[in-house]
């Protein structure tokens, strides 16, 4: 485990060290209120033996003058137990030379004359504490990013193998498909399943989990049987605009991509249609690859389309993306939910005439043994609630400010409120609400 992980939770440890305990006293009393751990040595010595032992020292403070280890000495040995923590010296005026030799070599950020000003020094301990903070979140940060992009390398490096796992078999359909006079949609449908089958990530998951649930509702609803297989490959290669664009956010909402990321997401469904547009036998997919993102109240991209001018095919797709997706945001009660968020997003995003269609087949993936008619609670991020939904809990701001009573049932102006504070400062947990298990 990394010291950044280590520490993330830890408490800050405010060390300060001076041979006079009535010091120590006094600065103990002024950080009485403050939201770190306050521990005190009145020697270098034995600070550096409780060093040894604490964890996530985020600042220490240090007289120069004590009897044996002087507070720059001591400053420049801490550097081994606490190399990120911040350093403060106390200091007489005529400790000039001390305090040179303390920034210099104990790798001091600071240093306070006695006597000191009370509000200086809480002021700079203060700062000094956000400052390692600071550093710690920036560590972090890095390493995500690192585990990213070792991730990114090994994903590659897998897909790799993967596509010549699949090789032969795309080579097989591909000839099957050339002495066929006009190749039929379920061959090239099982070659892409195939291919996805292999892939086993998580959009191919979605692809297949997306397909599967278009292809049932469209044959429940007497479709014929080369609109089902049309609706069925259009929804298994609905995303594939997605691979290999520029700039890709590795944010799965929308709502929270920056202005450059959501133009270069919204491209995906033209960039989806053009890749297969030179392929005469896939031109029956077009319009419903295209037209995924689409709103039943026109609110969608990338033409603005409304109600029935929406391809079929693309308002299935839309519905079956768009409990996939819901679903797979919770961890439990998952058909619930998402039937839950599609059926309040009916009329808007999705249309209501065609989401009813998908319990059945919703339930049946996403079956969890559950009796009906129960009241259940679902966690959901504060970005998958809509009016309509009843809080089941208490909903607090970061800072534990009550902003919603259990029972709430939410309006337009309630979520935008959750979702602004959300954004301003994350906090702990997502919202519960309550779902019936039908």
């Amino acid at each position: 485990m990394s010291d950044v992980q280590q520490t993330e939770h830890v408490p800050v440890t405010v060390l300060l060290v001076d041979d006079e305990e009535n010091i120590l006293r006094s600065i103990q009393r002024l950080l009485m209120d403050e939201e770190f751990e306050v521990v005190t040595a009145t020697s270098g010595e034995i600070a550096l033996e409780k060093l040894a032992t604490l964890e996530n020292v985020g600042l220490i403070v240090s007289d120069q003058r004590m009897p044996g280890m002087t507070g720059s000495e001591f400053l420049g040995r801490s550097k081994e137990f606490a190399p990120c923590a911040q350093r403060i010296l106390l200091t007489g005026y005529s400790d000039i030379n001390a305090t040179i030799e303390a920034i210099n070599k104990g790798g001091a950020g600071h240093y306070i004359s006695k006597p000191w000003n009370d509000d200086e020094l809480l002021g700079t301990i203060r700062d000094g504490v956000e400052l390692y903070r600071q550093g710690v979140e920036s560590r972090r940060l890095n390493e995500i990013i690192k585990q990213q992009k070792d991730d990114l390398e090994a994903w590659n490096d897998s897909m790799k193998k993967r596509l010549l796992q699949t090789a032969a078999t795309i080579r097989e359909q591909s000839q099957a498909i050339k002495t066929l006079d006009k190749p039929p949609l379920d061959l090239i449908s099982r070659t892409f399943d195939a291919f996805f089958e292999v892939m086993g990530d998580r959009t191919a998951v979605h692809a297949r989990t997306v397909s599967a649930m278009v292809t049932d509702v469209a044959r429940k609803m007497g479709l014929d049987a080369e609109s089902v297989i049309t609706f069925g490959v259009a929804a298994l290669l609905h995303d594939l605009g997605k691979f290999g664009r520029p700039g890709a956010s590795q944010h799965s909402r929308i709502e929270e991509m920056s202005e450059s990321e959501s133009n270069v997401y919204r491209q995906h469904p033209q960039r989806g249609e053009e890749m297969f547009g030179k392929v005469e036998e896939l031109s029956a997919l077009l319009p419903h690859i295209r037209s995924h993102h689409e709103a039943w109240d026109g609110s969608g991209f990338p033409d603005g389309l409304a109600g029935d001018a929406i391809p079929l095919g693309a308002r299935l797709i839309a519905i079956a993306d768009f409990i996939e997706k819901t679903a797979r945001s919770v961890e439990q009660n998952r058909a619930d939910y998402a039937l839950l968020s599609a059926k309040y997003h009916s009329g808007t995003l999705l249309d209501p005439q065609l989401v009813t269609k998908f319990g059945p087949i919703t339930r049946t993936l996403y079956y969890e043994g559950k009796k009906g008619g129960a009241i259940a609670e679902v966690e959901v991020d504060p970005f998958g609630l809509v009016p309509g939904m009843t809080i089941a809990r208490d909903v607090e701001s970061a800072g534990g400010v009550l902003l919603l009573q259990a029972g709430t049932v939410l309006d337009r102006s309630s979520v935008t409120l959750i979702q602004s504070h959300y954004r301003k400062n994350k906090p702990t947990q997502g919202i519960i609400i309550k779902v019936v298990e039908e």
